[in-house]
């Protein structure tokens, strides 16, 4: 059975060997032998790092070592489940060999550890499998890097790109010295010249540096807030254009490092010089315009005071004639304040009941939203109030000492021609308290001027009603929408 059992062993076509407690080998089948590239007689009695020469400081010499004094220790099999283990081929080289190996305890019949049996085998091609598979998966992250750096360094370009041609200037200060790192075409452009990059601002602008924006910078850098200048003059030395003065809006806004401290700043803005010149023409042209405007009015209102002053009982008709042109001069004043830009309906209402009526208290209630007209919508709604002031005066509720007056309006989005999106406005104007309303017999000018309304826009309607509690006007208009 023995017999049997050493000639299954002997022809096994895995490899087998048989180790004393010396770990000295005395038997190896055919099949080890063919792994290993030995003879039978070269390595029989040798230990197997005599048999297998291996650095003793290497990695394969130690597992291998401890695997085997484990079981000479302990009498338990252990196992080894991948070691390198080169092989020295016969002509000298040495071959990379990759070996799972199990050891076995063989006792005697007393129970003694006697023998230690290795059982290994050669995974070598597998082990290089999984290195292909690995070296694969390794190119393909690879690959994917390499396209990723690729759409970075596209993106990069594009955002460079976009830098340089951004229509406000930036440029990017490094450190506490404030060294151009990054410019963009604008700003060169700005302070005139073609390349700063590495200079400080004091040495690239000494002209900024005295007019105490560097010390502006400092502070920035020390305490990580940012600083805006709005509309600040600048004076600056360009090479070429010489001195000049700009008219800037620009922010400093620090940059920081991720554990906090700050480590640049950015400088970008606007150059709103022409801005600002348009402005102060415009100002100029608008203060001429209302000058000869009111000039004008003046020359009408002493036209019509010298045309109608030998007229029999046309003393009434003129003071109604200067008051409307004194409202239409209010309202253009009022226009002109805002460099006829859009005017408040309170505003409106305010001036054009005060010039009437005086300081009106609380005779008069104005309730509504803030919400802007036109200077042509402004216009017109200040000569239909001052109508109803003037009447409201003469006839209404401010003919005596108890009547008011409450005006209120209302805003809501409509629609207006051909769909276009709209606001809907609507002013009540309401008397009560004053003497009993009678429908007049006749319609006056003042009543024709209320009915034209603010708005030529379709959807645009007044309703006069002469109730008995007092005069009610209600003014609605569809009118296009302004920015706020």
């Amino acid at each position: 059975m023995k017999l049997a059992i050493a000639r299954l062993a002997e022809i096994s076509p895995n490899p087998y060997v048989l180790l004393d407690t010396d770990l000295r080998l005395v038997w190896m089948n055919d099949a080890y032998l063919k792994a290993t590239m030995r003879d039978r007689a070269d390595i029989t009695g040798k230990t197997m790092f005599e048999a297998f020469p291996s650095d003793p400081q290497s990695e394969s010499y130690r597992q291998l070592k401890d695997s085997l004094d484990t079981v000479l220790q302990t009498g338990e099999a252990d196992e080894i489940a991948l070691i390198r283990y080169d092989i020295a081929r016969p002509d000298g080289g040495m071959e990379t060999r990759y070996w799972s190996a199990t050891h076995t305890p063989v006792r005697d019949e007393a129970g003694a550890l006697k023998f230690i049996l290795q059982h290994t085998v050669d995974v070598t091609e597998l082990q290089e499998l999984r290195q292909l598979r690995d070296e694969m998966g390794v190119v393909r992250r690879a690959g994917a890097v390499q396209a990723r750096n690729r759409d970075l360094a596209r993106e990069s370009r594009r955002l460079m790109e976009f830098f340089h041609q951004a229509p406000g200037f930036v440029a990017v200060l490094a450190g506490p010295d404030h060294v151009f790192e990054m410019t963009n075409a604008a700003y060169l452009d700005l302070v005139g010249m073609e390349d700063i990059l590495g200079q400080t601002v004091e040495q690239a602008l000494p002209e900024v540096a005295r007019q105490g924006f560097t010390e502006v910078l400092d502070r920035v850098y020390r305490t990580g807030e940012p600083y805006f200048g709005r509309r600040e003059p600048v004076v600056l030395e360009a090479r070429e254009r010489g001195k000049a003065e700009r008219v800037l809006n620009f922010i400093f806004q620090p940059i920081f490092e991720a554990g906090g401290a700050v480590s640049g700043i950015i400088v970008q803005g606007y150059d709103v010089t022409e801005e600002i010149e348009y402005e102060q023409r415009q100002a100029l042209l608008i203060n001429e315009l209302n000058h000869r405007v009111k000039n004008t009015l003046a020359v009408v209102q002493g036209l019509a005071q010298q045309t109608f002053r030998n007229v029999e009982g046309a003393d009434a008709a003129i003071a109604t004639y200067k008051a409307r042109l004194q409202a239409l001069a209010a309202a253009h004043g009022l226009l002109t304040e805002s460099s006829w830009s859009p005017a408040r309906v309170r505003d409106v209402l305010t001036l054009t009941i005060d010039a009437a009526f005086g300081s009106f208290e609380d005779r008069v209630l104005l309730e509504g939203p803030d919400f802007l007209l036109s200077p042509e919508v402004a216009l017109a709604l200040t000569m239909i109030v001052h109508e109803l002031t003037t009447n409201a005066l003469k006839y209404g509720a401010l003919s005596n000492e108890t009547g008011k007056v409450s005006v209120s309006w209302t805003v809501e989005k409509g629609d207006c021609e051909l769909g276009e999106r709209c606001d809907a406005f609507t002013l009540t104007w309401q008397e009560r308290g004053g003497p009993p309303v009678e429908q007049p017999s006749r319609q006056g000018f003042g009543t024709k001027l209320i009915n034209s309304g603010i708005s030529s826009r379709r959807g645009t309607m007044v309703d006069i009603r002469y109730e008995p509690e007092g005069l009610v006007c209600v003014l609605e208009a569809n009118l296009e929408p302004l920015t706020r």
